[in-house]
């Protein structure tokens, strides 16, 4: 019986665990830090969409290529479609953009064979 009790405690605590692991890993903010999801607009091949990761802390956008994607560009533009920013990167790299003002912007990645890629944040004080 208590072989029995212990195995249903030990499966409950490793649940348990999982849940709290796959609940953590979904949090947005972490150490200052929120993630930015990447969506596709326009893919033609196969999605990369994975190999594109985005956090923003404060004013910087943080952008991330795990893998090589060729020359990417990126242009980063406000709701009412004014650009803000546009730079090209090698991948894979990392680069690292400055948004001055606060408010809500649009960041799209173009990759050399045209496929499309976004992320929207928002930049708060």
């Amino acid at each position: 019986m208590q072989k029995n009790k212990f195995k249903i405690q030990s499966l409950a605590f490793f649940l348990l665990l999982m849940l709290s692991s796959v609940y953590a890993s979904n949090c947005i903010i972490l150490d200052g830090y929120s993630n930015i999801p990447t969506k596709e607009g326009h893919v033609q091949g196969s999605p990369k969409g994975s190999s594109i990761q985005m956090t923003l802390s404060g004013h910087v956008l943080s952008i991330v290529f795990l893998e090589n994607l060729g020359n990417v560009s990126i242009e980063v533009s406000n709701l009412n479609g004014a650009v803000v920013e546009t730079t090209n990167t090698p991948t894979p790299h990392g680069v690292d953009i400055y948004i001055s003002n606060t408010g809500s912007y649009i960041v799209t990645f173009t990759l050399s064979n045209g496929d499309e890629y976004y992320g929207e944040f928002e930049v708060t004080d």
